[in-house]
């Protein structure tokens, strides 16, 4: 799997999507339509359909842009083209290249998986048992392409077969007939997948129900909204905790170690990247866009292990002070970078004195509250409390940094996107749980996860109340707790954005939360607006979401 995107101009330089519609003649190679129809062709085009992942999974900033921004985890940083995404001005609209770049992305991923189920039964020369579980393979990630589409942008195109030639007629169909197609590809991929995956990286069953089940969760909130959507969540995610033995590891960092690390007992299902100069392509950018601006510092120079300062995304004044208790909940020290140590040694001119800075000294300290005047004065290195961070200064994200990119100047890292991981499970399990009416069951599986994130010692500590301080009880339980309990969790991960308009909580908590989104926030930015070139160039009317 770890060469699997390589394949991906090859198998697929002819085929175009039948609702992006944008065909470009573009033949790279001599790779002809019937190389598909071959067992080595089907093949190649099976993992062809996966290189689409990195359309949002960390191939560039727009799947981070898209749901990161504009929410009440995180605000804007300095730098950056996609600010109107965090402060919902005008310049959000249907020409902005974010969205286009994904709308697109993504079809041409469906038309790559439509490839594949379309043309399986005509392919001699492979056995129907390694067929079905190739096309179960496109059926998982075709139901995947769908969701992120539908949650982005509601009513959607829906084509369920291969494209081949230019298609100038689209439309937008019902949220309902969109959700019915994701899961009926994703009931298909639960039965013909196998457990573990020959492959790494390789779509499973655990993973196909993993996203059924987060199918489900969404879908109960939706129009398209049916009685036993919570319960069937309810059941897969506690499937998936149960059957596969799936563990969480035993530390929260150690989710995020680099290399062999990435495959944990945590990991259910991840998009893949490499080291490999000649195949890696965009790889992990994600090292990039959480980060300050240390390098320009007194003491301090961009390298390696410190990382690429984009500074795209800083975390709302809500997230550093009021989200995580710090102290009982270990994910805030282990989230955050918040010390940086000289590696450009000399003497610095620092809060108005002459200071000599060492290899190894501290150069930069972001405090998580404010200093006294007589620790300030002590301080022989730069510090940025809370009154002092701004757009370039604040605590950077660590999960995402990649110190083993080949040099300062890499953008495409290595480390493999979680997509997946059983954190989340016991999430989705407990928050189907609570909108059932089961908060006691609710309130254990959410507290497997709080003891793992407690520190040493914190699970038999009694806050004021006298309640165990990092257990809930069932009557605590709401639904503002699950958001704030999966921020803690997998802040920065992709899904904020998601989380919120789920919950009907995206304007309510960006307005509390997000001063600088507060103004421009609007009831129809629930959705993202159709990009403009699919309207343009569509000979069928093609309606725009509302407010844009």
């Amino acid at each position: 799997m770890k060469k699997r995107f390589l394949y991906s101009l090859v198998a697929f330089s002819i085929i175009s999507s039948s609702c992006e519609k944008l065909l470009k003649e573009d033949v790279r190679s001599q790779v002809t339509d019937n190389y598909v129809n071959t067992p080595s062709g089907f093949q190649d085009a099976v993992k062809a359909s996966y290189s689409f992942l990195k359309t949002f999974y960390g191939g560039d900033e727009n799947g981070s842009a898209i749901t990161v921004f504009g929410t009440d985890e995180y605000t804007n940083g300095s730098d950056g083209n996609n600010k109107s995404l965090n402060q919902y001005t005008s310049d959000l609209n249907p020409r902005q290249g974010v969205f286009t770049n994904i709308w697109n992305n993504l079809y041409l991923g469906i038309n790559a998986c439509n490839t594949v189920i379309t043309r399986a039964p005509n392919v001699t020369g492979l056995t129907d048992a390694v067929k079905d579980v190739r096309v179960a393979e496109a059926k998982f990630l075709r139901a995947q392409y769908y969701f992120l589409l539908v949650r982005l942008y509601g009513q959607v195109h829906l084509s369920l077969t291969e494209t081949q030639s230019v298609v100038t007629t689209a439309t937008r169909s019902p949220v309902k007939d969109v959700y019915n197609a994701i899961i009926a590809d994703l009931n298909i991929a639960v039965t013909a997948l196998p457990i573990k995956a020959t492959d790494y990286g390789r779509a499973t069953k655990p993973a196909a129900e993993s996203l059924l089940a987060k199918v489900y969760l969404t879908r109960a909130s939706s129009e398209a909204k049916e009685a036993t959507d919570y319960t069937k969540a309810a059941e897969l995610a506690k499937n998936v905790i149960s059957a596969y033995g799936f563990k969480l590891t035993d530390d929260f960092s150690q989710v995020f170690e680099q290399g062999a690390g990435e495959k944990n007992s945590e990991v259910i299902w991840s998009v893949q990247n490499n080291k490999d100069l000649l195949t890696i392509g965009t790889g992990n950018t994600l090292h990039l866009y959480f980060l300050m601006e240390y390098d320009v510092l007194p003491g301090m120079k961009r390298d390696v292990i410190n990382g690429r300062p984009f500074k795209r995304f800083k975390p709302t004044a809500y997230t550093l002070e009021n989200l995580f208790n710090r102290q009982f909940d270990g994910r805030y020290e282990k989230s955050f970078k918040r010390v940086f140590f000289c590696n450009n040694p000399g003497t610095f001119k620092i809060n108005g004195r002459d200071v000599t800075l060492k290899t190894g000294d501290t150069a930069i300290f972001v405090p998580d509250r404010e200093l006294t005047a007589a620790e300030l004065a002590k301080a022989n290195y730069n510090v940025y409390p809370p009154s002092k961070q701004d757009e370039r200064r604040f605590p950077s994200l660590t999960k995402f940094l990649d110190p083993q990119r080949p040099s300062l100047g890499d953008a495409a890292g290595s480390r493999d996107v979680l997509v997946f991981r059983l954190a989340e499970t016991y999430l989705i399990a407990a928050e189907a749980l609570m909108m059932s009416g089961n908060t006691m069951e609710a309130a254990t599986f959410l507290n497997v996860v709080r003891t793992r994130a407690a520190k040493k010692g914190a699970t038999t500590v009694k806050t004021d109340a006298n309640r165990l301080a990092m257990q809930v009880t069932p009557d605590q339980l709401t639904i503002d707790f699950i958001l704030e309990e999966r921020s803690r969790e997998l802040l920065g991960e992709n899904m904020r954005w998601f989380d919120l308009v789920r919950t009907g909580k995206l304007l309510e908590r960006v307005k509390k939360y997000n001063p600088v989104a507060a103004a421009g926030i609007q009831p129809f930015h629930v959705l993202r607006p159709i990009p403009q070139d699919q309207i343009d160039r569509t000979s069928s009317e093609f309606k725009q979401n509302t407010g844009y």
